[in-house]
């Protein structure tokens, strides 16, 4: 998709359709009004009753008629203007961007009133939108979709601007949206598709693309480093699926030592193994990926951005399986840090194979850690899809990581981290149990995964909601949201500015 910007006048513009961007509780300004007047008092004719109204993502699409360039214009709500800002433009523009490509208006041209937003946000949010308002899975169907692509989406500027700051917004948006489609592309795949081979796969493709350096770890290395949480989780796949264990490298500064150390869950398929999930919506557990994809595709982006900073990833993957050598409740299992676990349920596990990761990558003395998970469905129940939740251990890293992710447009609430938790998994028989009971049950998980970094920085996310939704709403779309990798993008560059 190409994204351009012209200084011209919107009338005069030729495109599939035009998209006019106007506030809920702000005057008429004068494109609105030079459109309007092209288009015989249509809009005022509307805005009089009450058919636009100028809600948030409320489209109204027109048919010119040959009176101007553009076979449509389409009347955009953006919102209160108290209210605006990056987000709401972003959902906006997702949603109209979703509705006009399908219904086949494939090269598109935005003008916007003043929105207090610079041309590097500007070009920034628009081009994330259009790639993220188009995406669909469509790999697996056999028949062809009824639209096609975005082509080009053009904004137009009344007064001229700063065109360097466009295209370095425009380029940074298409970034970050090509890697969150790809987040969303690896989540979608099904898990016969989608195997921790096939993952480690796509790392090696990404690492090639980027610049990145990677390492893959086998089983056997595994069994030599001690590696028993992702040996134990992994055992009824051993011989069909391995477990992997990518490793992925990124060296944008001179000088040794990371600055920040990413994690992320790779679980391909979770059955729930001998403690087995109800099988209604299993089929969604091919998603419990969602944390290593993120981290797989945002270290594709910080390698493309070639961002001043040294990034380290870890993206432990396998099954959870029941056959008859599955790990078993009740079993304990030392891990790499030489930790004990006894497992009370194999349906935990998530935080079995993420143990190994964040004890493995903290030997390598980042300066902060940064883990994401599909983790415990308390987190669904506390927040829904809504809001990503969050632990930490180091309050100044989860205000950066908040920050980035309200830029984002992904929201992320903090839980409480107290030491009281952790009585809960407490073990008779090991150091630690592996689930602390249903009471606080997002909260015990995340301190579960601090037993295994020390005193180093650390956030733990927790998207077991966010991960995915079922519905398209603004930049998000039904199944696989790629989130948090635009969170992690934005973090990796407000630590490389310090």
């Amino acid at each position: 998709m190409e994204i351009k910007q012209i200084t011209g006048d919107i009338n005069k513009t030729e495109a599939d359709a035009i998209i006019l961007g106007v506030f809920e509780d702000d005057e008429t300004n004068d494109i609105e009004k030079d459109l309007d007047k092209a288009l015989g008092g249509t809009i005022a004719a509307l805005r009089k009753s009450k058919e636009i109204k100028g809600k948030s993502s409320e489209l109204t699409v027109i048919h010119t008629l040959g009176k101007i360039k553009s076979a449509k214009a389409a009347v955009l709500g953006l919102g209160k203007k108290k209210d605006f800002d990056a987000t709401k433009l972003r959902s906006a523009m997702a949603d109209a961007c979703r509705c006009l490509q399908r219904k086949n208006n494939l090269k598109l041209a935005l003008t916007l009133p003043d929105t207090g937003l610079t041309t590097y946000e500007v070009a920034r949010v628009v081009a994330e939108a259009a790639y993220l308002g188009g995406y669909s899975f469509r790999k697996h169907l056999t028949k062809a979709a009824d639209y096609g692509d975005l082509k080009c989406m053009t904004v137009i500027f009344k007064e001229k601007i700063e065109k360097s700051s466009f295209e370095m917004g425009a380029k940074r948006g298409e970034i970050v949206a090509q890697a969150t489609i790809l987040a969303r592309d690896l989540a979608n795949e099904p898990s016969n598709h989608m195997t921790p081979e096939d993952l480690a796969d796509a790392a090696h493709q990404v690492a090639r693309e980027s610049g990145l350096k990677i390492e893959i770890l086998e089983r056997r290395d595994m069994e030599k480093l001690g590696m028993g949480g992702l040996l134990g989780v992994s055992q009824a796949s051993k011989d069909i699926n391995p477990p992997k264990l990518i490793m992925m490298r990124y060296k944008g500064r001179e000088g040794e030592g990371w600055d920040l150390a990413l994690v992320g869950k790779g679980l391909t398929f979770d059955s729930g193994g001998v403690s087995i999930k109800p099988s209604e919506k299993m089929e969604e557990m091919k998603f419990d990926m969602s944390g290593g994809a993120a981290t797989i595709a945002a270290m594709g982006a910080i390698g493309k951005l070639k961002l001043d900073i040294n990034v380290i990833a870890a993206v432990p993957a396998t099954e959870n399986m029941p056959d008859g050598a599955a790990f078993k409740p009740g079993d304990v299992l030392k891990m790499f840090t030489g930790k004990t676990v006894e497992v009370i349920s194999t349906d935990a596990e998530g935080r079995l194979i993420l143990a190994d990761a964040l004890g493995y990558i903290n030997k390598e003395k980042p300066k902060v850690i940064v883990d994401m998970a599909t983790l415990t469905g308390a987190c669904v129940i506390a927040l829904g899809n809504i809001t990503t939740a969050a632990i930490t251990n180091n309050q100044p890293l989860m205000d950066k990581v908040i920050k980035a992710g309200t830029s984002a447009g992904e929201r992320i609430w903090q839980l409480p981290a107290y030491d009281e938790y952790r009585d809960q998994y407490k073990s008779d028989y090991a150091d630690i149990k592996n689930v602390g009971g249903r009471p606080a049950g997002t909260i015990t998980a995340g301190l579960f995964l601090s037993e295994f970094i020390g005193d180093t920085p650390w956030v733990h996310l927790d998207i077991a909601g966010t991960a995915w939704g079922d519905k398209d709403k603004g930049h998000l779309t039904k199944g696989g949201s790629g989130v948090p990798v635009a969170t992690l993008v934005n973090l990796a560059e407000m630590l490389a500015q310090e």
